[in-house]
C-alpha cells in the first residue's frame, strides 16, 4: 500500500539560505510514518502501550531540489521490505511534479527491552508487507 502524507513548508523550517534546513526533513518523514502506519491500521500506541517499539534503525536521504516556505509537500511513503522483525519504507517528497527528496527508512520491532523481537499477530497488519508479497 502506498500513502500520501500533505504538509505546508513553515517559515521556521527554513534556514539563512531560505530554504528548508536538511534536519527538517527528517521531521517530515517521521510524521508521514505515522499517518502510513494510521492508514494501514496499526495501532501504535498500543503497541507502545504493551512495551513494543518501532525504531527507526536507519534513514538514508537523497536529497534533489530545495523546498521553500509555503510549498505544499506531498509524502508517498510505501512498504518496500519486510522480515520476522525489521522492514524498510520509501518515502519520496515531492513539491508538485518536481522530486524534492527521496528516502529509504529501515526499521525494526523490539521488545520492552530494546531486544529485536517478532511482530506479534495482532499488530503484524498487511500495510507492514510490501504490495505484492502476500
Amino acid at each position: 500500500m502506498s500513502h500520501t502524507t500533505e504538509l505546508v513548508v513553515r517559515t521556521y523550517e527554513c534556514d539563512a539560505y531560505g530554504h528548508v534546513n536538511n534536519a527538517n526533513y527528517l521531521h517530515y518523514l517521521e510524521y508521514a510514518r505515522h499517518e502510513y502506519l494510521k492508514a494501514i491500521g496499526f495501532d501504535y500506541a498500543g503497541c507502545v502501550a504493551r512495551g513494543y517499539g518501532l525504531y527507526v534503525t536507519r534513514v538514508e536521504i537523497d536529497f534533489k531540489r530545495p523546498a521553500f516556505f509555503d510549498d505544499r509537500l506531498a509524502i508517498e511513503s510505501k512498504a518496500v521490505k519486510k522480515g520476522a522483525v525489521s522492514g524498510t519504507l520509501e518515502q519520496v517528497i515531492q513539491h508538485g511534479d518536481t522530486l524534492v527528496a527521496s528516502a529509504r527508512v529501515s526499521w525494526a520491532f523490539v521488545d520492552s527491552g530494546g531486544r529485536p523481537s517478532r511482530i506479534p499477530v495482532d499488530l503484524n497488519v498487511p500495510g507492514l508487507e510490501p504490495e505484492g508479497s502476500l
